[in-house]
């Protein structure tokens, strides 16, 4: 049975540092391969869960012993393994699945870019395209599809997750039409219409995410007759009119393009809508190792960044937008309240 030691002492803390690599590679591995899938409620030994995923048992229990240590799955005292709180969210199945969130993660480029992040550091700009030679999503989207597939799914899940929260946040009982930029697949927007069944909405984002937007906005979907879906870059231009926007985790690219997608939303406004944008702050959550790393990952491969609540401030109020309440949409997520000027 797999024991760890609960206070490692400061130089074994930072060998576990340095070997952090290895467990992302586990749960990658774990998650590619399914395991958590074919692990049930009941505990089962390493040769029926090898047998399951076609492994062999040798080494998928290494594997298994590997995240044991880090309160991924569990080792019995019989030698079987069962289902912990982490591990059942690599399951696809699950309602609060991360599976897609952790192979976005430790997607192959990741291993390329992360040896980099001191050159990165040196000169404040990505090295994403120093690596392959080109820009962070023409890459993905033309080079790396099954890479894009992961990160439209990994979207979609933080986005599902968190739509109920925002459409709880906002109070459109006197709004005629909401625009989703950036929305992805238009969960939020879907969560909006179904709360006001008299609200019409609009989705914006790219050619290839909204083709696979919820059947809820297709044609045919039950809230089709009141959207509005368009593709297109924010970034370039939001053909939209509105009563409300809302821009939800997408001013995280270099400050250039934060700047024009701002920037859009503010020519495309009419006079006294409201702007809400809605971000994981890096100086004010519960999930600092997290949303820290995330940061240093968006440096590597747009030039990005996370914000903090004045780094935020200060790029809405350069774009001209007045800054009102900036509430906490869930434990994770705060939304900055804005309107247009006349």
């Amino acid at each position: 049975m797999t024991t760890v030691d609960p206070a490692p002492a400061p130089p074994m803390r930072l060998r576990e540092l340095v070997f952090g690599a290895a467990c992302a590679a586990a749960v990658r591995a774990a998650a590619r391969l399914g395991v958590a899938d074919a692990l049930g409620d009941t505990p089962m030994t390493v040769e029926d869960l090898a047998a399951a995923v076609k492994t062999q048992p040798r080494t998928l229990r290494r594997l298994l012993r590997a995240l044991s240590c880090q309160g991924v799955f569990t080792e019995q005292p019989d030698g079987t393994f069962a289902h912990t709180e982490m591990s059942r969210l690599l399951r696809e199945d699950d309602p609060h699945s991360l599976r897609y969130i952790a192979l976005w993660c430790t997607e192959p480029w990741t291993w390329d870019v992360w040896p980099k992040l001191d050159e990165a550091v040196r000169s404040g700009r990505n090295v994403f395209e120093d690596v392959y030679e080109r820009e962070f999503f023409t890459y993905l989207n033309e080079d790396a599809p099954e890479s894009a597939h992961v990160f439209n799914r990994a979207m979609t899940t933080s986005s599902r997750q968190s739509a109920q929260d925002v459409a709880d946040l906002l109070d459109l009982g006197d709004v005629s039409c909401v625009a989703d930029i950036g929305g992805g697949q238009g969960h939020v927007l879907a969560s909006l219409l179904e709360k006001h069944p008299s609200l019409n909405g609009a989705l914006l984002d790219l050619p290839g995410v909204v083709e696979n937007a919820d059947p809820r906005l297709r044609d045919g979907g039950a809230l089709s007759p009141r959207v509005r879906v368009v593709a297109g870059d924010c970034r370039e231009d939001i053909p939209i009119r509105a009563d409300v926007y809302i821009i939800k985790n997408i001013l995280e690219w270099d400050d250039d393009s934060t700047r024009r997608a701002l920037a859009n939303v503010r020519k495309a406004a009419p006079p006294g809508a409201r702007v809400v944008v809605i971000e994981n702050l890096v100086d004010d959550t519960p999930s600092m190792r997290f949303t820290t790393a995330m940061d240093l990952l968006l440096l590597l491969n747009v030039g990005g960044a996370k914000h903090t609540r004045q780094s935020m401030v200060d790029r809405l109020t350069d774009a001209g937008l007045v800054i009102g309440e900036i509430r906490p949409v869930n434990a994770y997520l705060h939304a900055f309240e804005c309107t247009v000027p006349a």
